[in-house]
């Protein structure tokens, strides 16, 4: 039998693999630089290319459906084929609810980091879609992507500033036109629910968020609206920073209504916006601020929002940093407040509702009016030193300071007594001798035993061995 050899290149196995077995002798198409080890091939074979010497092999039933899009196609934040891709100012094209998405909550490029403008609109890329879906056709016809964008939404910045010129008109008349302004803002309310890019329009046009928080301060509604707004911390901060006043008193009047809804929106508001406040502002915060988020901890029972109680103990966590506002929010009743949260069994299954309790009394004890509260409290010290070793180690730690504030500046006869008498001196010392806790803690704990070891080595009421502990350690 006559047989005849051929010279075959030595292919990419992932092109192999498409070729069958009997067909794969070198195809005349295949360039040169491929051509490698010699292999024999058999005269049926031989017989088959002359028959047929342009063979055309067969591709794999997923051949076409793996094929990958050009990098360019994709969408740098989702990293899927673009829909309805938009470019920004800064040049970078992204798809449109993708950077809508990134935009409510940063004002950047995510890919260059230079700021966009608040009011900016992306341009549509009408070519690259073009591109997209001529591609999909040939390459995915089955794929979801290939079904065109959902369809513009109608909402623009004239209908927009169309609304909240009526918006404005209704709320500055005395008295407010109730079914006007109510007619203003659900329209506001359909257009914010419509989509993210409604959300961030409504946000972006000048003033929408002053004539809002004027209406919130007679109208549920309003603030309805703004907290539908889902306004990021950058947000907040510009409209902090424009107008401080004008929504803190809107907030306060929310706080200060029967509505359970109101009162819960207003606390998680008041929460952002004093996250997003500078300094000099949160010092100066009025006292009816302090007097209503009280009263929102005092209530915590009949609201039943462990968000909205987050919110007001986050409040008074992040305003009470400075002298003045401690005494207001002393004044205001914070302290037994506090105090009766860490005996609430719904605040005791919460870790941090103990936390940041503890966080706000440790600042309130900063000042005198705020130590005379708790050592006045019938409960006050046992209970901190009770949630010294049963919550978390931020707990003891935020335990420990008030202890020590305490001992420095409120130790009378009778505190040191009812200190001794409660457990609180033993958690003290349980506390400086663990390894479980960090350093700086059980150096605090240790400092405030000093303070007084000389009163509590002899105290009846503790046990011989910390006594002992006491005497030979501090």
């Amino acid at each position: 039998m006559h047989t005849h050899t051929h010279v075959v290149s030595s292919l990419n196995p992932s092109f192999l693999a498409l070729v069958p077995n009997d067909l794969r002798p070198i195809h005349p198409s295949i360039h040169p630089p491929y051509i490698g080890t010699a292999k024999l091939i058999p005269a049926e074979t031989d017989r088959r290319m002359e028959e047929d010497p342009h063979p055309h092999p067969h591709p794999h039933p997923q051949a076409e459906a793996e094929a990958e899009p050009p990098c360019y196609f994709l969408c740098p934040i989702s990293l899927q084929i673009m829909r309805d891709p938009v470019t920004l100012p800064t040049g970078i094209t992204y798809d449109r609810h993708a950077i809508e998405r990134w935009l409510l909550a940063a004002a950047t490029c995510p890919l260059t980091k230079q700021p966009v403008p608040a009011d900016c609109d992306p341009t549509p890329n009408h070519t690259l879609r073009r591109l997209i879906l001529s591609w999909q056709a040939t390459h995915a016809p089955h794929t979801p992507s290939k079904q065109p964008p959902p369809p513009p939404t109608e909402t623009d910045r004239a209908r927009v500033a169309a609304l909240l010129s009526r918006l404005h008109d209704a709320s500055s008349t005395a008295p407010p036109p109730h079914q006007e302004l109510l007619a203003a803002l659900r329209d506001l309310r359909d257009v914010a629910a419509e989509s993210d890019r409604g959300r961030r329009l409504v946000a972006a046009v000048p003033g929408a968020l002053d004539a809002l928080a004027a209406a919130a301060v007679v109208c549920d509604e309003a603030l309805q609206v703004i907290a539908s707004l889902q306004l990021s911390d950058q947000c907040l901060a510009r409209v902090v920073h424009a107008n401080n006043h004008t929504l803190v008193d809107a907030l306060v009047s929310a706080l200060q209504r029967p509505s359970t809804a109101s009162r819960e929106r207003a606390a998680l508001l008041l929460h952002g916006a004093t996250a997003a406040m500078p300094a000099n502002r949160l010092a100066s915060l009025p006292e009816q601020v302090f007097r209503e988020v009280v009263q929102l901890l005092r209530d915590r029972a009949a609201l039943s929002s462990w968000p909205a109680t987050k919110a007001a103990l986050h409040v008074l966590v992040a305003t009470t940093s400075w002298g003045r506002n401690r005494v207001k929010a002393a004044d205001a009743g914070a302290v037994p407040v506090l105090v009766d949260m860490l005996f609430d069994p719904a605040s005791e299954r919460r870790r941090r509702a103990c936390e940041l309790a503890l966080a706000a009394l440790d600042r309130l004890c900063g000042c005198a009016e705020g130590r005379a509260d708790l050592v006045a409290h019938a409960a006050g010290v046992a209970a901190v030193g009770r949630k010294a070793l049963r919550v978390s180690e931020a707990a003891t730690d935020k335990a420990v300071r008030v202890l020590r504030s305490v001992a420095r500046h409120a130790s009378t006869p009778a505190v040191l007594q009812e200190m001794a008498q409660t457990g609180v001196v033993a958690t003290l010392c349980l506390v400086a001798q663990s390894e479980q806790y960090a350093e700086r803690t059980r150096e605090r704990a240790r400092e405030t035993l000093r303070l007084h070891a000389t009163a509590w080595r002899t105290s009846p009421c503790l046990h011989h061995h910390l006594r002992a502990a006491m005497y030979y350690t501090f």
